[in-house]
């Protein structure tokens, strides 16, 4: 059997169009299982007044009549917007009939409670309909027209007998509690559908705010990304230039303000990198890639810039394996070691004395998992309990005096922590005042390999350092532009240059080149869409090309190589990093592209 819950929903949908038919249908089906429960409560009550027989006759036509009317009503559920809703009211009104007999059998039992028990089967019908119709009024006062018509025969036959005007008198105070109730009910319902129009109203505001707050935080994202690049294009140019003049003959305090120059710089980029990633974390756009990581070259990378930086401070630098630690894991190391490098730089920073300890325990959870604690241990001077609370939050730094002695942005913890919990790990933090702290990085990893391979040589693919190339140089910025060709001619390599990617496709046409060094972005033509015209057609077909670009991105450096490049570099160019594709030139296209992810590893370390 269908449930009225689900009827008055069927019915509910259709509401619109089927108007006060539809509403007074609903409510009666909600409700409609509650009838029979009335009727045998009428039923007992007519038993102590007019008897059983004519109470159980009654009790028997009632249940079938609201057996029927249930039927129609479950079978005209969907239809009533479909030309039903004159049909709705005449059955009930017919059904009705048989409940207002109650009344009747009552007044006219002859019993001493007989006309009592009448005025109160008449309210009490009255009542019922009405509060099932409360949402529809007229339709209530068709529906109870059959006690209308037992009241009138009521009041005719109590003509010039004493309960004839009290009984008259009962009417109007009928009329006001039904009026009272339905008026009750329309309020309610007015209030009821102000709120929801005001919830609505809020609901349409939150999802404009949400709507702006999007916007907003795209044209943040966005912002950051053009700001990324005009940034370190002229950065290039103030680190080039101080790479450059480090390599010419200085006075001891010209190397002091060089060495200024190229530590501010360098502090500049890394709170660029900071704000960078955050951004990427709250967009939800920080790629990490999935390879195999070699653990004891994990090790050498995130130890090997520390150990020198303890021992300019007078520390002491220990690292150690405890457990049992696999070969080969499958992970991102650019991402491990970004998070375990800023662990180890704030242990290094705040610790003036004693000893900074690196330590790696491994768990074997299976032969293909196993479970890596790094551990970071220092002698400082601790961490309150109370700033320990906030410390993993942005732009926050335990003392307020390292932001000025130090500097920084209060992103660093923030970021590993974040990317560990994207690794699936987390991290943790014990510290006591005076003594020291802790930080361990959590994290599970695959695991490739146990043992470590045979070592092979290594395969030589460098060219002699005393050949000369032929460089072209595509760079929009006239000062980069300098200090690569500056760069270069050092080397003792020629240079041609210029100034967009147009003139580069131009000039690479008719004129072979050994190394083609392209920016991306440039006026005109940018150095993507040169490099595939290069590509396609033109002397320089199989020529190296090194993309020079601000972008950091992976997808960015993915576009490059698909555009036809074989390497990427970024701003401001690590000449290390340029120096090795250089070397590799002579031996093709396809020993540069080997190159290629040791070089964006070794950039990015």
């Amino acid at each position: 059997m269908v449930g009225s819950e689900d009827i008055g929903k069927s019915v509910g949908a259709a509401q619109g169009a089927g108007g006060e038919a539809a509403q007074a249908l609903t409510a009666i089906l909600q409700t409609q299982y509650l009838r029979y429960l009335i009727i045998a409560s009428w039923a007992l009550g007519l038993f102590a007044t007019v008897g059983w027989l004519e109470a159980s006759i009654w009790f028997c036509v009632t249940v079938v009549a609201g057996a029927v009317r249930g039927a129609f009503e479950r079978r005209m559920a969907h239809k009533v917007a479909a030309g039903w809703g004159l049909v709705f009211p005449a059955i009930a009104t017919v059904t009705t009939a048989a409940w207002a007999s109650a009344p009747l059998l009552a007044w006219f039992s002859g019993h001493t409670f007989g006309h009592a028990l009448a005025v109160a089967l008449l309210i009490g019908g009255y009542v019922l309909v009405f509060s099932q119709l409360r949402s529809s009024p007229k339709q209530a006062i068709v529906i109870s027209s059959p006690y209308s018509v037992v009241a009138a025969i009521i009041l005719s036959s109590a003509w010039g007998t004493p309960n004839f005007w009290p009984f008259l008198a009962i009417m109007p105070f009928t009329a006001a509690g039904l009026f009272v109730l339905v008026t009750m009910t329309m309020l309610r319902e007015e209030r009821i559908k102000a709120f929801q129009e005001h919830q609505a109203h809020l609901i349409e505001e939150l999802q404009a705010a949400r709507d702006k707050a999007d916007a907003a935080n795209q044209a943040k994202s966005s912002f950051l990304g053009v700001i990324s690049h005009e940034l370190r294009t002229p950065m290039n140019g103030v680190l080039g230039a101080a790479q450059l003049l480090s390599a010419t003959r200085l006075e001891a305090t010209q190397r002091e303000y060089l060495s200024i120059i190229r530590n501010s710089g360098d502090n500049l980029l890394s709170l660029l990198n900071d704000i960078l990633d955050m951004t990427k974390i709250e967009a939800g756009k920080m790629t990490f890639e999935v390879i195999d990581i070699d653990l004891q070259d994990l090790h050498r990378r995130v130890t090997g810039p520390f150990v020198a930086q303890a021992e300019a401070k007078g520390l002491e630098f220990r690292s150690t394996f405890e457990g049992d630690p696999p070969a080969v894991v499958r992970g991102d190391p650019l991402r491990v070691c970004q998070v375990i490098q800023n662990l180890l730089s704030n242990a290094v920073k705040f610790t003036e004395r004693g000893t900074v300890e690196y330590v790696v325990r491994t768990r074997r959870i299976s032969e293909r998992r196993c479970a890596f604690e790094f551990a970071v241990t220092d002698s400082g001077a601790g961490i309150a309990p109370d700033d320990l609370e906030r410390l993993f939050q942005p732009f926050t730094q335990a003392d307020v005096s390292s932001t000025r002695k130090f500097g920084g942005t209060g992103l660093g913890l923030t970021i590993a922590r974040r990317m560990a919990n994207i690794m699936g790990g987390d991290i943790t933090v014990v510290s006591t005042v005076g003594k020291g702290s802790t930080f361990v990085l959590s994290v599970e990893a695959e695991v490739v390999q146990w043992q470590p391979a045979t070592s092979q040589d290594s395969l030589d693919v460098t060219t002699e350092d005393s050949l000369a190339l032929s460089v072209l140089v595509v760079e929009d910025h006239p000062v980069n532009r300098m200090i690569l060709e500056a760069w270069l001619a050092s080397a003792g390599h020629s240079t041609t240059a210029a100034e967009n990617g147009q003139i580069a496709v131009d000039l690479a046409a008719n004129q072979r080149f050994d190394l083609v060094i392209m920016d991306v972005n440039m006026p005109v033509m940018d150095g993507l869409t040169a490099t595939r015209l290069i590509r396609k057609a033109g002397a320089n077909q199989e020529t190296p090309i090194a993309v020079l670009s601000a972008s950091a991105r992976h997808e960015d450096h993915e576009a490059g190589l698909e555009a036809g490049a074989d390497a990427y570099l970024n701003k401001p160019i690590d000449f290390a990093a340029l120096a090795r594709v250089i070397h590799t030139v002579g031996s093709g296209r396809v020993a540069v592209r080997r190159l290629c992810d040791d070089n964006e590893q070794r950039s990015a370390a």
